[in-house]
Protein backbone atom coordinates (compact mmCIF):
# COMPACT_ATOMS: atom_id res chain seq x y z
CA UNK A 1 0.00 0.00 0.00
CA UNK A 2 1.72 3.57 -1.68
CA UNK A 3 2.44 6.03 1.61
CA UNK A 4 -0.31 8.90 0.32
CA UNK A 5 1.93 11.72 1.96
CA UNK A 6 5.51 10.36 0.19
CA UNK A 7 6.01 13.12 -2.82
CA UNK A 8 8.22 10.53 -4.54
CA UNK A 9 5.38 7.86 -4.26
CA UNK A 10 2.39 9.53 -5.01
CA UNK A 11 4.50 10.95 -8.32
CA UNK A 12 5.15 7.16 -9.31
CA UNK A 13 1.63 6.21 -8.14
CA UNK A 14 -0.03 8.84 -10.38
CA UNK A 15 2.65 8.78 -13.58
CA UNK A 16 1.50 4.88 -13.50
CA UNK A 17 -1.95 5.77 -13.97
CA UNK A 18 -1.15 8.82 -16.63
CA UNK A 19 -3.05 11.37 -13.99
CA UNK A 20 -1.97 14.95 -14.32
CA UNK A 21 -3.84 17.59 -12.20
CA UNK A 22 -6.70 19.63 -13.16
CA UNK A 23 -6.91 23.17 -12.16
CA UNK A 24 -10.19 23.21 -13.33
CA UNK A 25 -10.93 20.73 -10.42
CA UNK A 26 -8.69 22.39 -8.15
CA UNK A 27 -7.11 19.47 -7.47
CA UNK A 28 -4.44 19.51 -4.43
CA UNK A 29 -3.72 16.32 -2.57
CA UNK A 30 -2.56 16.65 0.73
CA UNK A 31 1.01 15.22 2.11
CA UNK A 32 1.25 16.36 5.45
CA UNK A 33 0.69 13.84 7.19
CA UNK A 34 -0.84 14.81 10.63
CA UNK A 35 -3.48 16.52 8.77
CA UNK A 36 -6.03 13.37 7.83
CA UNK A 37 -5.82 11.90 11.08
CA UNK A 38 -6.74 15.41 12.77
CA UNK A 39 -9.83 15.93 10.30
CA UNK A 40 -10.71 12.00 10.41
CA UNK A 41 -10.63 12.72 14.20
CA UNK A 42 -12.45 15.99 14.01
CA UNK A 43 -15.48 14.80 12.10
CA UNK A 44 -16.41 12.27 15.04
CA UNK A 45 -15.62 9.54 12.83
CA UNK A 46 -15.90 6.46 15.21
CA UNK A 47 -17.63 2.63 15.30
CA UNK A 48 -21.55 4.38 15.07
CA UNK A 49 -20.97 6.79 12.53
CA UNK A 50 -20.76 6.29 8.72
CA UNK A 51 -18.69 9.40 6.74
CA UNK A 52 -20.22 11.02 3.46
CA UNK A 53 -16.97 11.94 1.86
CA UNK A 54 -16.74 14.52 -0.59
CA UNK A 55 -13.61 14.72 -3.49
CA UNK A 56 -11.38 12.02 -1.94
CA UNK A 57 -8.74 12.76 -4.45
CA UNK A 58 -6.07 9.38 -4.13
CA UNK A 59 -7.71 8.64 -0.81
CA UNK A 60 -5.69 9.79 1.90
CA UNK A 61 -8.45 11.30 4.00
CA UNK A 62 -10.30 8.18 3.06
CA UNK A 63 -8.18 5.90 4.75
CA UNK A 64 -8.31 7.94 7.80
CA UNK A 65 -12.14 7.99 7.77
CA UNK A 66 -11.96 3.91 7.18
CA UNK A 67 -10.38 3.12 10.11
CA UNK A 68 -12.72 4.91 12.44
CA UNK A 69 -16.44 4.72 10.94
CA UNK A 70 -18.34 1.66 9.64
CA UNK A 71 -18.60 3.05 5.93
CA UNK A 72 -17.84 5.70 4.27
CA UNK A 73 -19.43 6.47 1.04
CA UNK A 74 -17.04 8.94 -1.04
CA UNK A 75 -17.98 10.75 -4.75
CA UNK A 76 -15.44 11.80 -7.01
CA UNK A 77 -16.20 13.42 -9.57
CA UNK A 78 -13.25 13.00 -11.92
CA UNK A 79 -13.41 9.44 -13.22
CA UNK A 80 -9.26 9.48 -14.37
CA UNK A 81 -9.20 8.69 -10.08
CA UNK A 82 -11.10 5.78 -9.99
CA UNK A 83 -8.48 3.27 -11.09
CA UNK A 84 -6.07 5.05 -8.58
CA UNK A 85 -8.75 4.89 -5.83
CA UNK A 86 -9.00 1.38 -6.80
CA UNK A 87 -5.89 0.41 -6.05
CA UNK A 88 -5.09 2.60 -3.04
CA UNK A 89 -8.15 1.59 -1.04
CA UNK A 90 -7.46 -1.97 -1.73
CA UNK A 91 -7.05 -3.03 1.61
CA UNK A 92 -10.46 -1.52 2.92
CA UNK A 93 -13.73 -3.30 2.49
CA UNK A 94 -16.27 -0.63 4.18
CA UNK A 95 -15.19 2.14 1.34
CA UNK A 96 -18.19 2.51 -1.93
CA UNK A 97 -16.27 4.82 -3.95
CA UNK A 98 -18.92 6.89 -6.01
CA UNK A 99 -18.27 8.14 -9.42
CA UNK A 100 -20.37 11.72 -10.00
CA UNK A 101 -21.09 15.26 -8.92
CA UNK A 102 -21.85 16.21 -5.84
CA UNK A 103 -23.17 19.65 -6.63
CA UNK A 104 -25.68 17.13 -8.91
CA UNK A 105 -26.44 13.50 -7.10
CA UNK A 106 -29.50 12.95 -5.48
CA UNK A 107 -27.40 13.28 -1.93
CA UNK A 108 -30.70 12.47 0.66
CA UNK A 109 -31.07 8.77 -1.67
CA UNK A 110 -27.64 8.57 -1.82
CA UNK A 111 -27.55 8.39 2.36
CA UNK A 112 -30.16 6.73 2.33
CA UNK A 113 -28.59 4.04 0.50
CA UNK A 114 -25.34 4.17 1.76
CA UNK A 115 -26.12 3.96 5.97
CA UNK A 116 -29.88 3.42 6.26
CA UNK A 117 -30.68 5.05 9.81
CA UNK A 118 -27.13 5.16 10.35
CA UNK A 119 -25.63 8.31 12.12
CA UNK A 120 -23.69 10.39 9.31
CA UNK A 121 -20.97 13.19 9.36
CA UNK A 122 -19.55 14.67 6.45
CA UNK A 123 -16.23 15.43 6.10
CA UNK A 124 -13.96 16.61 2.93
CA UNK A 125 -11.11 18.40 1.32
CA UNK A 126 -13.36 20.82 -0.63
CA UNK A 127 -11.67 22.42 -3.89
CA UNK A 128 -11.90 26.36 -3.28
CA UNK A 129 -13.97 26.79 -6.27
CA UNK A 130 -17.34 24.67 -5.09
CA UNK A 131 -16.80 25.72 -1.33
CA UNK A 132 -19.85 27.78 -0.77
CA UNK A 133 -21.92 26.10 -2.87
CA UNK A 134 -21.46 22.82 -2.06
CA UNK A 135 -21.96 23.68 1.67
CA UNK A 136 -24.69 25.87 1.28
CA UNK A 137 -26.42 22.41 -0.36
CA UNK A 138 -25.62 20.46 1.78
CA UNK A 139 -27.43 22.96 4.30
CA UNK A 140 -30.32 24.00 2.69
CA UNK A 141 -31.01 20.55 1.70
CA UNK A 142 -31.46 19.57 5.70
CA UNK A 143 -30.04 16.00 4.62
CA UNK A 144 -29.93 13.46 7.94
CA UNK A 145 -26.64 14.43 8.83
CA UNK A 146 -24.77 15.63 12.54
CA UNK A 147 -21.99 17.36 11.16
CA UNK A 148 -20.03 18.89 8.18
CA UNK A 149 -16.22 19.30 8.56
CA UNK A 150 -14.37 20.50 6.14
CA UNK A 151 -11.04 21.82 4.75
CA UNK A 152 -11.38 24.93 2.92
CA UNK A 153 -9.51 28.07 1.65
CA UNK A 154 -8.57 29.91 5.27
CA UNK A 155 -10.19 33.36 3.97
CA UNK A 156 -13.68 31.23 2.96
CA UNK A 157 -12.71 29.80 6.51
CA UNK A 158 -13.14 33.29 8.61
CA UNK A 159 -16.06 34.52 6.67
CA UNK A 160 -17.87 30.94 7.18
CA UNK A 161 -16.79 31.19 11.11
CA UNK A 162 -16.93 34.90 11.64
CA UNK A 163 -19.23 36.34 14.22
CA UNK A 164 -22.14 38.20 13.56
CA UNK A 165 -21.45 41.82 14.01
CA UNK A 166 -18.35 41.85 12.81
CA UNK A 167 -16.56 43.30 9.82
CA UNK A 168 -16.15 39.37 8.40
CA UNK A 169 -19.71 38.86 8.76
CA UNK A 170 -21.40 38.07 5.02
CA UNK A 171 -24.12 36.71 3.68
CA UNK A 172 -22.79 33.20 3.64
CA UNK A 173 -21.46 33.80 7.71
CA UNK A 174 -25.37 34.23 8.66
CA UNK A 175 -26.77 31.41 5.88
CA UNK A 176 -24.61 29.32 7.65
CA UNK A 177 -25.45 30.39 11.07
CA UNK A 178 -29.34 29.89 10.46
CA UNK A 179 -28.78 26.04 9.78
CA UNK A 180 -25.73 25.12 11.46
CA UNK A 181 -22.76 26.19 15.04
CA UNK A 182 -19.69 26.75 12.79
CA UNK A 183 -16.22 26.99 14.26
CA UNK A 184 -12.57 26.98 13.38
CA UNK A 185 -10.78 24.00 14.31
CA UNK A 186 -6.89 24.54 12.72
CA UNK A 187 -4.98 26.40 10.22
CA UNK A 188 -3.21 24.25 7.27
CA UNK A 189 -0.19 25.80 5.29
CA UNK A 190 -0.41 25.34 1.59
CA UNK A 191 3.14 23.73 1.63
CA UNK A 192 0.91 20.85 3.41
CA UNK A 193 -0.41 20.09 -0.57
CA UNK A 194 0.99 18.87 -4.22
CA UNK A 195 0.54 21.13 -5.81
CA UNK A 196 0.64 23.88 -3.24
CA UNK A 197 -1.79 26.27 -3.73
CA UNK A 198 -1.21 29.90 -3.36
CA UNK A 199 -3.23 30.32 -0.03
CA UNK A 200 -3.38 28.84 3.15
CA UNK A 201 -6.59 26.66 4.56
CA UNK A 202 -8.31 26.01 7.31
CA UNK A 203 -10.59 23.21 8.17
CA UNK A 204 -13.93 23.97 10.54
CA UNK A 205 -17.05 22.05 11.30
CA UNK A 206 -20.60 23.09 11.46
CA UNK A 207 -22.58 21.16 13.93
CA UNK A 208 -26.28 21.08 12.23
CA UNK A 209 -28.91 22.02 13.86
CA UNK A 210 -32.36 20.78 14.95
CA UNK A 211 -34.02 24.11 14.57
CA UNK A 212 -33.33 27.57 13.53
CA UNK A 213 -32.16 29.76 15.88
CA UNK A 214 -34.89 32.51 15.41
CA UNK A 215 -38.26 32.59 13.88
CA UNK A 216 -38.99 33.86 10.29
CA UNK A 217 -41.99 33.72 9.03
CA UNK A 218 -40.45 33.10 5.50
CA UNK A 219 -37.03 32.13 5.10
CA UNK A 220 -36.71 33.06 1.16
CA UNK A 221 -37.65 36.31 2.42
CA UNK A 222 -35.05 36.39 5.37
CA UNK A 223 -31.96 35.25 2.46
CA UNK A 224 -33.46 37.89 -0.12
CA UNK A 225 -33.32 40.54 2.36
CA UNK A 226 -29.55 39.55 3.66
CA UNK A 227 -28.40 39.09 0.12
CA UNK A 228 -29.70 42.55 -0.83
CA UNK A 229 -28.07 43.85 2.18
CA UNK A 230 -24.62 42.82 2.07
CA UNK A 231 -24.50 42.59 -2.04
CA UNK A 232 -24.18 46.77 -1.12
CA UNK A 233 -22.77 46.30 2.06
CA UNK A 234 -20.57 49.82 2.15
CA UNK A 235 -24.17 51.53 1.75
CA UNK A 236 -26.40 52.00 4.73
CA UNK A 237 -29.14 49.60 5.38
CA UNK A 238 -31.48 52.14 4.24
CA UNK A 239 -30.09 52.31 0.58
CA UNK A 240 -28.84 48.71 0.65
CA UNK A 241 -32.01 47.60 1.34
CA UNK A 242 -33.93 48.90 -1.81
CA UNK A 243 -32.14 46.04 -3.92
CA UNK A 244 -34.58 43.95 -1.84
CA UNK A 245 -37.50 46.31 -3.36
CA UNK A 246 -37.94 48.28 -0.34
CA UNK A 247 -38.29 52.06 -0.94
CA UNK A 248 -35.83 53.70 0.69
CA UNK A 249 -39.29 55.21 2.91
CA UNK A 250 -40.46 51.37 3.75
CA UNK A 251 -36.79 50.53 4.33
CA UNK A 252 -36.12 53.35 7.00
CA UNK A 253 -40.00 53.09 8.94
CA UNK A 254 -39.04 49.05 8.93
CA UNK A 255 -35.35 49.71 10.59
CA UNK A 256 -36.59 52.18 13.43
CA UNK A 257 -39.66 49.70 14.17
CA UNK A 258 -37.20 46.86 15.12
CA UNK A 259 -34.76 49.27 16.83
CA UNK A 260 -31.96 49.50 14.02
CA UNK A 261 -30.68 52.78 12.78
CA UNK A 262 -31.12 53.44 9.51
CA UNK A 263 -27.43 54.29 9.06
CA UNK A 264 -26.17 50.87 10.37
CA UNK A 265 -24.86 48.50 7.65
CA UNK A 266 -25.27 45.04 6.81
CA UNK A 267 -22.17 43.36 8.53
CA UNK A 268 -23.70 45.43 12.44
CA UNK A 269 -26.83 43.13 12.46
CA UNK A 270 -27.35 39.90 13.75
CA UNK A 271 -29.60 37.12 12.46
CA UNK A 272 -32.34 37.60 14.46
CA UNK A 273 -32.41 41.48 13.18
CA UNK A 274 -32.57 40.52 9.85
CA UNK A 275 -35.11 37.91 10.81
CA UNK A 276 -37.36 40.59 12.57
CA UNK A 277 -36.97 42.77 9.29
CA UNK A 278 -37.94 39.87 7.61
CA UNK A 279 -41.05 39.02 9.57
CA UNK A 280 -42.30 42.80 8.85
CA UNK A 281 -42.64 41.83 5.04
CA UNK A 282 -44.57 38.78 5.24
Amino acid sequence: MPNLTNISEIRTLLHRHGFRFSKALGQNFLINPSVCPRMAEACGADQNTGVLEIGPGIGVLTRELALRATHVASIEIDNRLLPVLKETLSDFHNIHIIHGDAMEINLRDLIHNEFKEQKVSVCANLPYYITSPLIMRLLESRLPIDSITVMVQKEAAVRLCAIPGTRECGAVTLAVRYYAQPRMLFSVSRGSFMPAPNVDSAVIRLDIRSAPPCEVKNEKTLFHLIKAAFGQRRKTLSNSLMGAGLLKEQATAMLVAVGISPQARAEELTLEQFAALANLID
